[in-house]
């Protein structure tokens, strides 16, 4: 039976937008469901605040299918800013991004066999993001903790430029790799798609959000290049 797998959101969207990935994965006999997070859910983590809200939510996820599974593990599939707020949550350092507010722990990677990131920007110059990526990457470097599989999917789709139609992305990349004229999906360039010491792949031709019209990293053919590595 393979293990229950958790979709965790990305910034700013909410769970409805997973579900034609959650109902594949369903339908491919992975037991699935998406943190239940409504749009509104972000607001307190505007402007670089901590997103203990996001991980409280992700926390209760996680610990029901795994009471309804009768299961010691899942799978983690994380989307955009969902990849490094899922790196918090399987970390053991006190996690709480600002002085004022009490730290959390929650020490879930023995709970996660495979953590999938899709797009994930696990790096970044923006101010805003600073502050929680580099809790991150200074205490969780690359694929940290040997008993999880990290799988981490970049898209390459657009090609940074300044000039009509590859200005967003232009604009998106220099903002969290430090350059623009590189490849990406749009929004999270390739080389910050990836960590180092995971199993990093790059799939042609899909689009950073599931908003977007087209073919994005949960669409079924995209689908299929990165589905093996769930167990």
């Amino acid at each position: 039976m393979p293990l229950p797998t958790v979709i965790v959101p990305g910034y700013l969207e909410s769970a409805i937008a997973y579900r034609q990935l959650e109902q594949s994965l369903q339908q491919l006999n992975f037991p699935t469901v998406t943190v239940p997070l409504q749009r509104r859910d972000w607001l307190p983590t505007i402007g670089g605040r901590p997103v203990t809200p996001i991980l409280q939510q992700l926390d209760v996820t996680v610990k029901q299918i795994l009471q309804q599974h009768n299961a010691t593990q899942i799978n983690l599939i994380a989307h955009s800013a969902g990849g490094w707020i899922s790196r918090i949550y399987m970390g053991e350092k006190p996690y709480f991004a600002r002085s004022n507010v009490e730290p959390s722990l929650w020490q879930a990677h023995p709970l996660v066999t495979t953590l999938i990131t899709l797009g994930t920007p696990h790096i970044s110059q923006e101010r805003w993001t600073r502050s929680n990526l580099d809790f991150v990457t200074n205490n969780y470097p690359g694929a940290f903790y040997k008993n999880v599989r990290y799988v981490c999917v970049a898209g390459k789709t657009i090609f940074g430029e300044r000039r009509r139609g590859s200005w967003l992305a232009y604009s998106s990349y220099k903002l969290t790799c430090g350059k623009g004229n590189t490849w990406g999906d749009g929004i999270t360039p390739i080389e910050a798609a990836h960590l180092e010491g995971a199993e990093n792949l790059v799939i042609e031709g899909i689009k950073h959000s599931p908003r977007t019209p087209g073919i994005w990293y949960g669409s079924p053919e995209p689908l299929k290049a990165w589905m093996q590595y769930l167990i």
